[in-house]
């Protein structure tokens, strides 16, 4: 007998709302989670991105709270990023449609009045970003008093993004008695200490081993001498029909901007290509988002700040133009394609100093990501001298990380590469000094 959404005590509003959304059988995220937070208990998910865990925990804690009751939020849920709080109020929109359930997203990069007029005028589900959060309350603007559920949404991201201070200030101004639901697509050390000072006694559910990638995205990495021979591969690929909509994921600002001005340097419009990064406005990156969304633009260009919780469906493939150096975060970009049982593809590009991260990516994700060769029509340039020695020093640095006593073949090599003449006027002028 096949699984759907009338095996959980959800009523009739929630039921419709899923059913006009297309959902027929609940995920395996969904299967577990709900009937565990219908029961009242703390609950630690760990689910890869793309598995519905959005629903999963709006679902049952939308059928406790039913209806529009009182003045003060009742369920608190924070996320990392500005764009995963409005990813998720977006979602509180579409599944509590047919309830009077008010709700908001406040998050910083954007003026307080609006947010501070809804929370007047009375919520009952906050979503909220931890900085944005602690700034109304400090300012009275934010009751905690009625809360009875808080939930943090991609935990991971919340401690490599540094809130752990702001997280530990909100747990001290909420009521201890409330449920608390946690969930992470990754469970590194930091998140399995924030568990245990903010579950009590949860239930801990693992729909794929953690750090896993979807079976529906295949891998793929080439091994790329430069960074002009990344533009160069990136250029060939983004020329082929296959790419109906990509994502190409920078490490930096910077890097990302130079990809961007490359690409429209090539002929590419904006109605083509755009880019989002944390430097850029937030109605600007709304508007790219929204314009990627619905399909009206085929590349988005972006740092990290887009790898999590922005659900887009049927994005062909994600590109890595830089390896990213928060390991997790591989998992999470790739994770923008292959959604919703549809296939997709991942690309990462990798210069020598990279192939230390993909190691320990690797290494994460148990399984070796297949290699490709660069196709014969891609230009492989030599590499400059400058980036040629900025690539020694990176993986002399690396060695030295995982051996301290190690000394440095970079010196060392520059040292053979020295001309013979002035090795020798050094080790003369040691000689004289050492004599007097």
């Amino acid at each position: 007998m096949e699984n759907t959404f009338n095996q959980f005590d959800l009523n009739k509003q929630l039921l419709n709302a899923v059913e006009d959304l297309g959902y027929t059988s609940p995920s395996p995220i969904q299967e577990k989670a709900i009937p565990v937070i219908s029961h009242g208990h703390d609950v630690l998910g760990i689910a890869q991105t793309g598995t519905g865990k959005t629903a999963a925990f709006l679902l049952p804690v939308l059928m406790k709270i039913k209806y529009a009751q009182g003045d003060h939020i009742r369920c608190l849920i924070l996320a990392p990023t500005r764009e995963l709080a409005i990813q998720i109020d977006t979602a509180v929109t579409e599944l509590a449609k047919y309830t009077d359930l008010r709700h908001k997203a406040i998050y910083g990069g954007t003026g307080t009045k609006s947010q501070i007029e809804a929370l007047q005028s009375g919520l009952d589900i906050l979503v909220a970003t931890p900085g944005r959060f602690m700034d109304l309350y400090l300012k009275g603007e934010i009751v905690t008093k009625a809360i009875q559920y808080m939930i943090m949404d991609e935990a991971d991201k919340m401690m490599d993004m540094g809130f752990m201070p702001q997280i530990r200030k909100i747990l001290e101004v909420i009521p201890r008695k409330r449920k608390n639901l946690l969930f992470s697509a990754t469970f590194p050390e930091k998140v399995e200490r924030l568990s245990e000072e903010f579950l009590e006694a949860p239930v801990r559910i693992e729909v794929t081993p953690q750090a896993t990638t979807a079976e529906t995205v295949e891998q793929a990495l080439y091994e790329t001498p430069n960074f002009r021979t990344k533009i160069n591969l990136l250029e060939f690929l983004l020329s082929k029909d296959e790419i109906t909509r990509g994502i190409v994921f920078c490490r930096t600002k910077a890097v990302a901007d130079n990809v961007f001005k490359f690409l429209e340097r090539k002929g590419m419009k904006e109605d083509e290509v755009r880019v989002i990064h944390a430097n850029k406005g937030q109605n600007t990156r709304i508007n790219s988002m929204n314009a990627f969304r619905e399909g009206a633009v085929r590349i988005l260009v972006s740092t990290d700040v887009a790898a999590r919780g922005i659900d887009i469906q049927e994005v062909s493939h994600v590109i890595n133009f830089d390896v990213p150096v928060i390991y997790e975060d591989y998992v999470h970009r790739i994770g923008r394609t292959g959604r919703a049982n549809l296939e997709g593809q991942a690309i990462t590009f990798m210069t020598p100093a990279e192939e230390y991260h993909i190691a320990k990516i690797e290494k994460i994700i148990r399984s070796e990501i297949p290699r490709k060769p660069i196709p014969t029509e891609v230009n492989v340039p030599e590499t400059p001298f400058e980036e040629q020695q900025g690539i020694l020093r990176e993986i002399d640095n690396q060695r030295k990380r995982e051996d301290p006593n190690f000394k440095g073949a970079f010196h060392e090599k520059k040292a053979k590469n020295r001309p013979k003449d002035q090795r020798t006027s050094k080790h003369k002028a040691r000689g004289k000094k050492r004599r007097r």
